[in-house]
């Protein structure tokens, strides 16, 4: 069944298995290697299927079962050591260090155990002469795990002092060690000093920098590194997810989502490992994990959300309470099992704090879709105070101080005052406010309780207040689509109030409360006209005569200095925010600017912040379509710094996504992230994450990718694209956003899965009646399969994409597709007669698109890319021959290969100097040819052609260096060469 019938076939096999994912089925084939190899006879096979047996136990929920399997080679080692090769000598010492680390993660192992293995680890490197690193290193890790914090210093020092050798672990794990043991003694900051190399990439292996971005969370929340640890989250995670083995850093990931106000992302993740809950291979991962999800499902009760169903331990379902419950005596349970086996309370101790940690971060936005909320509001205004807080009086006085500025809850200060005065003896005027107010808080459905504050207002002897509470009436109703009813009923109080005012019998407060209403109305009947961008000029007229009517009245009355005045300004406000629609309907889209702009100065002035947010938003989208997008900058951000804790959550959303997109467009793409950031933030809080918050993860992900944030804004993407519909976002979005998932993933070395990505959106953009992005997307398909090694798959997709290059007239694409057919076919079945006619097909079209080009710019592009094809062409036929080959092949192919590499200098010379660095190269590369050829005489000249086309050149020019030391080098072995002869 396995059909390995020799070592060779049972290490390719080994090989295979090595490949495939952390878990339960790569543990089972190793040990049915494991059992192929015995069946061999060979000792050396048994030794390395041993080998990969202990690799893949270590690298696994299974790690118990790895202490059979290095026994036994021990065994064999101290009976036969003749049987071990270099190799197997060495990878029996270096796991060693796993049988430690091992031991220590399994609370039955008695301690004594453990110290007796760290001796035979010792006394066994120092007769192989290895530095003591490594015991040191292995040392430092017993004495901090039981607490003995003493040795474990003396341990660390010792380890950092000795000298690294090939039984050290690799930079990028010790320095993961180092940092957290200084995070253990609270030296957060120097933690993340230490492990900086492995965050920015300078050291890494097969597990780093998973755990080290994982182990970094905390540290950098408690030190309010907020967005980097957003960022170590968004990249970590990735890395983490297919890995079985990495459940403690899983778990920190966790730990993470409860710390920092993303309790339902937390659930996500334990959803995606069932398993977490009861794998029982490795004590120590199953105690930090189990340790974090009582801190998740502590938070969640205490956000009172105890009852709402979450993952757990498979067989039963579970609440946020009882899995809390479950989980701290589960934690607890192991933590005496250690504790016990080392003689301390340290474990215990750690996990208990664990356990107990409060929330760093109330809430840090991370971009990426959450199934569901579990806790949090928006950010709002306390709004006033319980009636059964203040007395009846202070509740009026305080509900007037409100609605006289205009200040927010008001109308939820009024309501207070009507739950307190229930069955109080109040004065007509009282009475007349609360019913005002109340019919402005019932929508349509308070139209009738405006006339009843009227009345009041009339008993009251204000019958300038109830023309105006009539007018908010009609207002209403034309909010309902009643334009002509609304208008009909606003004639009396017109005609009333103005009559009043004339006579001196009301004040301008009153009045401008009715001229303004029946200007809303005539403004509803703007936006309603049916003539859509070209209204009635009748209706058009109307209402600006109505506005300016507003503003005549109100115009000279004196600046806010009180509450009353404040009223006033308002109204004028207003009314220059209506001239400003009116402008916009009429197409005067400048003025409309300006005029939006006036209206939220005047807003500002008037201490009025908040009603400036709506006109500046609008101004900002009209000076964006103007493309004036400094002035549609300005606007955004003065909305949403005037609507403060004012705005809601889909206003902020909206706000935050509209500034991303002009940051954006103005090449700021770290500042744009930011806004996009809030935006999705802000949707997900309005409910609308599945479509202004799908948009704004799209938009999100772009400009992370914009920044070379590859991890980050695939995790974005991914998390964007099941929200993102053709319906609702359109096509295209979907294409972007597939398109720049692949360019990640690309990016990230993750081939196989952008192949897919680009040939999902190729898909898509077939439909299409431009097929640029199609013939783009099939193309870097292409390159993408053969990345991943699918080569027959990606010459299909190369032979598509320049199909729909030559459809398109491209001869670029078309080139440069019929290139990568050629390096594909070299190594396949076709071999060099395929890949020489591709090259010379491309040479062909390059050729014959240059005698039909008359444009010089065209035609300097198109050398360009014939230089480029016989300088590949020439690359292709030097690699064709394997070093073994007969000298006259070798011989053949240099020859040939210089041919073209000859024709790449001389077409890149007849572009000048512009082309100065690819002519270099290539006559390097002829020159080195010429060496291989025995011809030092010409390799030579060649390395003085290009030291002398540097001759005046910018010395710190970095291309410049280099093809001068290149030229001194080959020039140098020439002459040697010459002197040896």
């Amino acid at each position: 069944m396995t059909g390995i019938t020799d070592f060779d076939a049972l290490r390719r096999a080994m090989a295979e298995n090595s490949e495939e994912p952390e878990g339960p089925a790569r543990n089972a084939r190793a040990e049915q290697l494991l059992a192929e190899a015995e069946k061999l006879d060979i000792p050396l096979a048994v030794i390395e299927a041993l080998g990969h047996q202990l690799k893949v136990y270590n690298y696994s929920s299974e790690k118990d079962k790895m202490f059979v399997p290095f026994a036994r080679l021990l065994r064999m080692w101290d009976e036969r050591p003749e049987d071990f090769d270099e190799y197997e000598i060495h990878s029996l010492h270096w796991v060693f260090k796993w049988m430690s680390s091992g031991m220590l993660g399994q609370p039955h192992i008695p301690l004594a155990s453990i110290e007796k293995w760290l001796a035979e680890m010792e006394h066994r490197y120092r007769l192989a002469g290895h530095s003591e690193r490594a015991v040191r290193s292995a040392e430092f890790s017993v004495a901090s795990h039981v607490g003995d914090l003493a040795r474990a210093e003396r341990a660390y020092a010792a380890w950092l002092a000795a000298d690294r050798d090939t039984m050290a672990d690799c930079h990028a794990c010790e320095l993961h060690s180092q940092g957290e043991w200084q995070v253990e003694r609270g030296r957060d900051a120097e933690a993340l000093d230490l492990w900086g190399p492995v965050l920015e990439g300078e050291f890494t292996c097969a597990h780093e920098p998973h755990t080290v971005l994982a182990s970094s969370l905390a540290p950098l929340l408690r030190l309010g590194r907020a967005d980097e640890a957003r960022a170590h989250h968004l990249r970590g995670f990735r890395l983490v997810r297919p890995m079985e083995s990495m459940r403690g850093a899983y778990a920190d990931h966790v730990e993470f989502c409860a710390l920092s106000g993303n309790e339902a992302r937390g659930l996500e993740l334990l959803a995606e490992r069932p398993a977490y809950f009861t794998d029982s291979g490795n004590p120590r991962s199953g105690l930090e994990f189990l340790s974090v999800v009582t801190l998740l499902m502590d938070r969640l009760t205490e956000l009172g959300l105890g009852d709402q169903r979450v993952p757990g331990p498979a067989g039963r379902p579970w609440t946020a309470r009882e899995l809390a419950a479950h989980a701290r005596v589960e934690t607890l349970a192991l933590a005496a099992r250690f504790d016990e086996r080392n003689g301390t309370t340290h474990v215990g101790d750690g996990a208990r704090a664990r356990m107990d940690q409060r929330p760093l971060v109330e809430r840090l936005p991370l971009g990426v879709r959450s199934a569901g909320r579990s806790a949090s509001a928006p950010v709002t205004v306390p709004a006033p105070e319980p009636a059964a807080e203040k007395d009846l009086a202070a509740l009026l006085a305080e509900a007037r101080r409100l609605s006289d500025t205009l200040q927010p809850h008001a109308v939820e200060a009024w309501l207070a005052v009507a739950r307190a005065a229930e069955g109080a003896e109040l004065a007509a005027l009282d009475r007349a406010e609360i019913a005002d107010h109340q019919a402005m808080d019932r929508g349509p459905e308070g139209i009738a309780l405006f006339e009843r504050a009227a009345e009041l207002y009339v008993e009251a002897g204000d019958p300038g207040e109830a023309w105006a509470a009539r007018a908010r009436g009609a207002y209403v109703r034309a909010l309902t689509g009643e334009v002509d009813e609304a208008l009909a009923a606003i004639a009396e109080p017109y005609d009333g109030v103005l009559a009043l005012y004339a006579e001196g019998a009301t004040g301008v407060r009153q009045t401008a409360g009715v001229l303004m209403s029946r200007a809303r109305v005539l403004m509803r009947g703007v936006h309603e006209d049916p003539s859509g961008d070209s209204p009635d000029g009748e209706v058009l007229a109307a209402a600006e005569a109505a506005v300016r009517e507003v503003l005549a009245l109100v115009d000279g009355q004196p600046l806010p200095g009180d509450e009353a005045d404040v009223r006033l300004a308002a109204r004028g406000a207003e009314g220059q925010a209506m001239l400003a629609e009116l402008a916009v309907r009429t197409g005067d889209l400048e003025t409309g600017v300006r005029l939006f702009a006036k209206a939220s100065a005047a807003f500002v002035e008037a201490g009025l912040p908040w009603f400036a947010v709506e006109y500046e938003a609008r101004s900002a989208g009209l000076a964006h379509h103007l493309g004036d997008i400094a002035e549609a900058e300005r606007a955004l951000r003065a909305a949403l710094e005037h609507g403060g804790p004012y705005l809601e959550a889909p206003g902020r959303a909206q706000l935050h996504l509209q500034l991303a997109e002009v940051l954006g467009g103005r090449g700021r793409a770290q500042e744009a992230a930011e806004h996009a950031l809030e935006a999705a933030h802000w949707s997900d809080e309005a409910g609308e994450g599945r479509t202004l918050g799908a948009w704004a993860r799209h938009q999100l992900g772009g400009f992370l990718l914009r920044q070379g944030r590859w991890a980050e804004a695939a995790e974005v993407l991914e998390s964007a694209l099941p929200d993102l519909s053709a319906e609702t976002h359109g096509d295209g979005a979907i294409v972007q956003t597939k398109w720049w998932l692949g360019d990640c993933l690309s990016e990230l070395g993750e081939h196989r899965a952008a192949a897919e990505r680009r040939l999902q959106a190729a898909e898509i953009a077939r439909h299409w009646p431009e097929q640029h992005d199609h013939a783009t997307l099939a193309h870097l398909a292409a390159e993408s399969l053969g990345h991943a090694g699918l080569h027959t798959e990606a010459d299909q997709a190369y032979t598509r994409a320049g199909d729909l290059w030559r459809s398109l007239g491209n001869v670029h694409g078309l080139v440069r597709s019929l290139r990568a057919r050629a390096w594909l076919a070299l190594p396949a079945d076709q071999g060099l007669d395929s890949a020489r006619e591709l090259m010379s097909a491309a040479i062909e079209e390059c050729e014959a698109a240059l005698l039909v080009t008359d444009d010089e710019e065209a035609r300097q592009r198109l050398t360009g890319e014939l230089g480029h094809t016989h300088r590949q062409f020439g690359e292709l036929l030097a690699r064709s021959v394997a070093e073994e080959a007969e000298d006259t092949a070798i011989q053949g192919a240099f020859e040939d290969a210089l041919t073209q590499t000859a024709e790449a200098v001389a077409v890149f010379a007849a572009l000048g100097d512009g082309a100065v660095h690819t002519r270099t190269a290539a006559e390097l590369a002829a020159g080195w040819l010429e060496a291989d050829l025995s011809r030092p005489g010409d390799a030579a000249a060649r390395a003085r052609g290009v030291l002398k086309a540097y001759e005046d050149a910018d010395d710190r020019d970095e291309t410049v260096q280099a093809r001068r030391a290149e030229a001194e080098q080959l020039l140098q072995l020439m002459e040697e060469q010459n002197e040896d002869k």
